[in-house]
């Protein structure tokens, strides 16, 4: 039995437990993307044991590394920001991009994608203006949805109003995937129409 990542109380039975409930929170039409930026490859034995579906990669070395151990064992999203430059490895591996940001990265990327939209302004994220939003779209034939990561906040609430603008934006391009909310507002985000949440840190600690 492979060993869970560091801190992870219970074991892959733990892992289980956990991820049962998150899913009973979100509910059905909700897919849990555990996150596992911070899981070496060893340790996502672990959740392979633990039934979990889908994975979460931020950075195309990490995620070459994992696939090559861990194969089919999981569906491989990518969530981190996008080089167009590590696009083919996001396209040989992945069955989605949550991140897409830039044409240059449209240029490359051939599977579907999310847009990663900056809805707070803050120049640290990534991500387009909502103003921008309309070029790129025209631009990638493949977009399924938005994401976005509001301001980070102890309050889960705070990011309710990030979440709905989100939704608004999908809803006025007919737009159905929303990629919102992790650990720390997942269930705002559920509750104001998210079909993907990425967690990591509910799921290691419960």
């Amino acid at each position: 039995m492979s060993s869970p990542p560091d801190g992870v109380a219970g074991g892959a039975v733990g892992l289980r437990e956990r991820f049962a409930r998150l899913q009973e929170e979100v509910g059905p039409d909700v897919t849990i993307v555990v996150a596992t930026k911070y899981v070496d490859a060893d340790a996502m034995g672990a959740l392979a044991e633990a039934g979990v579906p889908v994975v979460g990669e931020n950075r195309a070395q990490d995620l070459e590394a994992k696939h090559a151990r861990w194969g089919d064992a999981f569906r491989w999203h990518f969530i981190g920001h996008l080089q167009s430059r590590k696009a083919p490895a996001v396209n040989r591996i992945c069955v989605l991009c949550h991140s897409l940001s830039s044409e240059s990265a449209a240029g490359k990327l051939t599977i579907p994608a999310l847009v990663e939209v900056n809805l707070s302004g803050e120049p640290t994220k990534s991500g387009v203006p909502p103003d921008e939003l309309p070029a790129l779209l025209e631009l990638y034939p493949d977009v399924r949805g938005l994401m976005t990561m509001p301001p980070l906040s102890d309050d889960p609430e705070a990011s309710r109003a990030y979440f709905r603008r989100l939704r608004e934006l999908a809803e006025q391009h007919s737009l159905r995937e929303l990629s919102m909310g992790t650990s720390q507002d997942y269930r705002v985000a559920a509750e104001e129409g998210a079909t993907y949440v990425r967690v990591g840190s509910a799921l290691w600690r419960g």
